[in-house]
C-alpha cells in the first residue's frame, strides 16, 4: 500500500545548490530501499526473485553497502586497505549469494549498510561544493570527478529501487513508495 504522504520520511523540497540536490536524491533512494524492507522477516528478505536470479531485498542491502563502501571509502577517500565488503575470491556475487534467510545475516547486512551510509554522509558533510568537479583516481589509470561518482551512486540506488519494488510486490503484494 502507498504510505500516507504525511508519514513519508522522504523529502521533496527544492534544494538550493548542486550538493544539496545530490544529497536529497541520494537520501530519498536510501530511504526507499529501507521502506521496501520494513516489516519483513529474514526469510522474506532473502527470498529470490525468479530463477536463476540470486536477487533478493537482502542481497540488495548487502550490494548497496558494498557500493557505498567502494565509492565513498575506496574511490573518493582512497581507503583501499580494508577488504571489500561482501566479496570473496571464489564468488564474485557473494553480496547476493551470501544473502541467506538467517537473522544474523540480516542484522549484519543492515548494520553494515547503515554504517557505510553514516560514513558516506560524514564525508559528504565535509565536502565543499566547489570540490564536486575535483578528479580522483579510479581503476588502474583513470580518474573520475567527485560529481560523477555521486551521480553514479544515485543511479545505482535508482536502478535497484526498481528491483526492490518488484521484489516486495512478489513477497506480500505491497506496492508504492
Amino acid at each position: 500500500m502507498w504510505i500516507d504522504p504525511a508519514l513519508d520520511p522522504r523529502t521533496y523540497g527544492n534544494p538550493i545548490g548542486e550538493k544539496a540536490t545530490l544529497r536529497e536524491y541520494l537520501a530519498n533512494y536510501r530511504i526507499t530501499l529501507e521502506l521496501k524492507c520494513q516489516g519483513l522477516d529474514a526469510e522474506q528478505l532473502a527470498r529470490r526473485s525468479v530463477p536463476p536470479s540470486t536477487m533478493s531485498l537482502l542481497g540488495l542491502v548487502r550490494h548497496l553497502a558494498q557500493v557505498e563502501n567502494h565509492w565513498f571509502q575506496r574511490v573518493l577517500q582512497g581507503r583501499t586497505d580494508p577488504p571489500r565488503l561482501y566479496k570473496r575470491e571464489d564468488d564474485n556475487d557473494w553480496d547476493f549469494n551470501g544473502a541467506v534467510g538467517e537473522p544474523e545475516v540480516v542484522e549484519d547486512a543492515l548494520r553494515t549498510w547503515k554504517a557505510e551510509i553514516a560514513a558516506a554522509e560524514a564525508w559528504f558533510d565535509a565536502l565543499d561544493e566547489t570540490d564536486l568537479g575535483r578528479e580522483v583516481p579510479v581503476g588502474d589509470d583513470g580518474t573520475v570527478s567527485v560529481r560523477d561518482v555521486l551521480v553514479h551512486v544515485i543511479e545505482e540506488y535508482a536502478r535497484h529501487a526498481g528491483h526492490a519494488d518488484l521484489l516486495r510486490e512478489c513477497i506480500d503484494g505491497r506496492t508504492g513508495q
